[in-house]
């Protein structure tokens, strides 16, 4: 973490200096309907840039207090890296090690017995964990950052969007009626994002329809308070019975409490779950059958539910694929069953994909036609989940093969830990001809960090973590074998022709944060013998940067990691943690005509 570059400040350096933002309070550059993942995520994230007017509106009376959502993926884990908290919700939060199944048992088909135990996660998919978090909790993590941020940014609860008309001859196209308490007002927004769930008023209010259908079957959901006798209730364990149906154990934060997902009757072709009056004591007695010879002995259930699985999305997550200016995220876009445990994610990930968008056009950065990237990069990813999720919902139930449940969720381990998106060639997604120089970095997909040794201080350290949600994209330069104080080295001149491309009215790296890896260890080189533009002067004092520059890591070289070509290679990494390109070291013509697409 970095501060005091503009002059010292005694206190927390999570907390901003705060800036006044002049206008007028009915007047934003964005507004967002709705506090969930996807609505709080979004906000977080322009609450950093001073010159952007956000509002936040959610029709609740306050900050979520009980969450439905709780698995937290590992690619999630790495975007909260970059804001700053995922070690904090790492502390609090159950880690998934390993996955449990249990099966009828062939000798006693009444009673259940343990059939397999798995990993959780493959060995260095992510450097972070597959976590469990009530979503109430994460949404305070990002309220937090919103409060310290130098906007101070806090959500208008109690309001509801009543109405939203566009007039695109406006400066200000988006015009939102908003109703507090009985008295309407009005608000003026270059660009609304509807977070505001799968009733969306925003959806709506541009004629976008969820399509899809239900699969007819109900399940119940449970967090308990219990004594047990089954022994995997503090592990991941998906339960089968021979005629009484399937479960999922999901253990909870704290070490006593367990979230129970339970399979009840297929529903008929004309009923719903709400015509059943299920009780939490019918659910209860459900669990127990499933899960004999065990059983739960409940003392508490702080929240139940039932619901009937579904899958539906909408054909595009905005109003207009040239010029948009309304979107919609999370499950205003797109629903699906809990059970994966991808709701959330994917949610939060819609937001951050779209967040740094609009933060680069809104301050002049990036031309408009980047907003257009949004919707076909996450809807496609949401159609996706949709196909995952069916056939995942479909293994969970009573009738499935037990062997191809486990065969299955190995398979998918990959998915399930959000690892796996990766966006098609666009403009800020290039194709792969030099995919080859990275193979394991690859064109986009998140960007996998690996350890690595920070030169200045010694430090040892995961080499994605340098990058926050500040908008900036990385250029992550991975030199060659030669000395990198040579002067005819490839990365020494590819500096010189950086330097002279970097913006001469603001720091040089306000635009693109390059840091360099060197393949020699780091006490063999010398720190003030590096190129001048891996050691920038910033800041109005032309204090120096001192971590721009890495070794490799001698036990785990990332070259041999991420199969990095020892010629050395350029990697270009966008705001939200994703492969943009991969180059050679003298390709900067190319790595500019690239970026001349998408920066002013």
């Amino acid at each position: 973490m970095q501060f005091h570059l503009n002059g010292y400040r005694s206190g927390d350096p999570d907390i901003a200096e705060a800036i006044d933002q002049p206008g007028p309070k009915d007047e934003v550059d964005v507004l967002i309907v709705g506090c969930g993942p996807a609505g709080l995520t979004l906000a977080a994230q322009l609450s950093q840039f001073p010159t952007i007017r956000t509002g936040i509106i959610e029709q609740r009376p306050g900050p979520l207090e009980v969450g439905q959502a709780d698995g937290v993926a590992c690619r999630t884990m790495e975007m909260f890296e970059a804001f700053g908290f995922a070690h904090r919700i790492a502390r609090e939060a159950y880690w998934v090690n390993e996955a449990a199944f249990w099966t009828p048992d062939p000798d006693q088909p009444e009673q259940i017995i343990r059939s397999g135990r798995i990993d959780d996660v493959e060995d260095d998919l992510s450097e972070m964990p597959h976590i469990v978090l009530n979503q109430a909790r994460v949404q305070d993590f990002y309220l937090e950052v919103m409060r310290n941020a130098p906007t101070r940014l806090t959500p208008d609860y109690g309001c509801i969007l009543a109405n939203l008309t566009v007039d695109r001859t406006q400066d200000f196209p988006v015009t939102a009626t908003v109703e507090t308490g009985g008295n309407a007002t009005t608000i003026k927004a270059r660009y609304i994002i509807g977070c505001d769930g799968a009733r969306s008023a925003v959806r709506r209010a541009i004629s976008l329809k969820l399509t899809g259908d239900a699969a007819n079957k109900a399940w119940g959901v449970m967090d308990l308070l219990a004594t047990t006798d089954f022994p995997d209730v503090r592990l991941k364990a998906l339960v089968r019975s021979a005629s009484e149906g399937s479960a999922l154990v999901i253990p909870r934060e704290g070490g006593y409490m367990f979230r129970l997902y339970i399979e009840l009757d297929k529903l008929s072709a004309d009923e719903r779950v709400a015509d059943r009056d299920v009780t939490a004591n019918d659910l209860i007695a459900a669990a127990n059958r499933i899960f004999a010879p065990y059983s739960f002995d409940v003392k508490e259930i702080p929240w139940w539910s039932v619901y009937e699985i579904g899958q539906r999305i909408c054909d595009r997550f905005d109003d207009d694929a040239s010029d948009p200016c309304v979107f919609i995220a999370g499950d205003a876009c797109h629903t699906h069953s809990p059970k994966a445990g991808q709701g959330m994610n994917i949610s939060m990930q819609d937001a951050f994909n779209l967040g740094w968008k609009l933060a680069a056009v809104l301050e002049g950065r990036s031309p408009p036609k980047l907003l257009s990237t949004y919707s076909a990069e996450r809807q496609a990813v949401a159609q996706d989940l949709i196909d995952f999720d069916r056939a995942f919902a479909s293994l969970l139930s009573a009738e499935a093969d037990p062997a191809k449940v486990q065969h299955y969720f190995t398979k998918h381990g990959r998915y399930t830990a959000g690892v796996e998106t990766q966006y098609k060639p666009s403009i800020i997604t290039a194709a792969d001809t030099h995919q080859a120089l990275a193979s394991g970095l690859i064109i986009g997909k998140r960007f996998h960090s690996a350890p690595v040794i920070r030169l200045a201080d010694a430090k040892p350290m995961q080499l994605g973590h340098v990058a926050s949600a500040d908008g900036r994209w990385r250029l992550y330069l991975f030199a060659d074998e030669e000395p990198p104080i040579d002067e005819s080295a490839p990365i020494w001149q590819l500096c010189d022709e950086l330097l002279a491309n970097a913006p001469k009215d603001a720091d040089l790296d306000s635009k693109l944060d390059v840091r360099a890896t060197f393949q020699q260890p780091h006490r063999d080189l010398s720190l003030e013998a590096a190129h001048p533009f891996l050691l920038l002067a910033k800041g109005r004092y032309g204090l120096k940067d001192y971590e721009k520059m890495f070794c490799v890591d001698p036990s785990a070289n990332i070259y041999k990691m991420r199969g990095i070509d020892p010629g050395g290679a350029m990697v270009l990494v966008r705001p939200d943690q994703y492969v943009a390109h991969v180059l050679p070291l003298n390709a900067n013509a190319d790595l500019q005509a690239f970026l001349g697409e998408i920066m002013l």
